[in-house]
């Protein structure tokens, strides 16, 4: 590390064509542009301007927050006044904690993530504002923006620290054109068995019930068999699941056979005999 500065860090670099442009107003912390710039990193964000930093520029303690994020760092660029850090955009964004008496857009981040991705794709630029930890931005400042963002949060404490602000509006960008499905049954090696695959075990199973004796109940039976039935069939059962449920009909089938006869509900189960 020199002057605060981490050698090497993340292999970053900036996404072909225009991608949203983060912009801190008068941050007051060197670890929080540091972790700014490592949550912008984790949602595929890069571009950084810095208005007028309370404690100047570079701050060593940023690289040292920022977890390799460096070249987003490195690339950042100091302005004096937000007119000036957004002069060639096309479009600016501000994230607004409180409600302001004005008429304008307001964009969740959700929202504006789709708006952003609409916005580059024409390309046009569009910056994003993110106002000092205390105080958030000012009158004259919001005046730069033409729509606001606000988060849905616990009305009963909204407070966000500068990092998570940038990382919510990162992670919605990211996941607006992420492939990642929503929801997922991870089987690994296996895979997920087929009803017929289902329907022969279950064939198999009655057989062996059946067999032991577990089914002379006629006035039951029929509903017996169909829970066992809705027990494996609501579920997505897997085909080594499936295998491991053959291989136990097997041995107790084999248990059966080698005691010769049902085994007699009155005694103790075979499973507590010592023998």
């Amino acid at each position: 590390m020199t002057g605060g500065r981490r050698e090497g860090g993340a292999e970053l670099a900036p996404p072909p064509g225009e991608s949203p442009i983060i912009v801190l107003v008068r941050p007051q912390l060197g670890e929080n542009i540091g972790t700014a710039a490592r949550a912008m990193a984790n949602g595929g964000l890069f571009h950084m301007r810095i208005v007028a930093p309370r404690d100047g520029w570079p701050q060593p303690y940023a690289w040292r927050a920022a977890s390799g994020a460096d070249k987003i760092l490195d690339a950042a660029t100091i302005h004096p006044t937000v007119a000036d850090a957004v002069a060639d955009c096309h479009r600016v964004f501000a994230t607004c904690p409180r409600p302001r008496h004005i008429v304008i857009p307001v964009r969740t981040a959700r929202a504006a993530a789709e708006d952003l991705r609409e916005i580059n794709a024409r390309p046009l630029r569009a910056a994003v504002l993110f106002g000092p930890e205390r105080a958030g931005l000012d009158n004259e400042e919001m005046a730069c923006a033409d729509t606001l963002v606000r988060y849905p949060l616990n009305p009963a404490h909204m407070s966000l620290n500068l990092a998570q602000a940038v990382m919510i509006l990162a992670y919605e960008w990211w996941t607006a054109t992420e492939p990642t499905p929503a929801r997922e049954f991870m089987t690994n090696e296996t895979r997920v068995a087929n009803k017929g695959e289902v329907d022969g075990l279950l064939g198999r199973l009655m057989v062996e019930l059946d067999a032991s004796g577990f089914l002379d109940n006629q006035a039951k039976r029929a509903g017996m068999v169909r829970n066992l039935a809705h027990w494996f069939q609501r579920g997505e059962v897997t085909t080594q699941e499936l295998r491991t449920l053959h291989g136990v009909v097997t041995e107790l089938s084999r248990g059966r056979m080698r005691r010769g006869r049902k085994p007699d509900l009155d005694e103790s189960p075979p499973w507590d005999d010592p023998a």
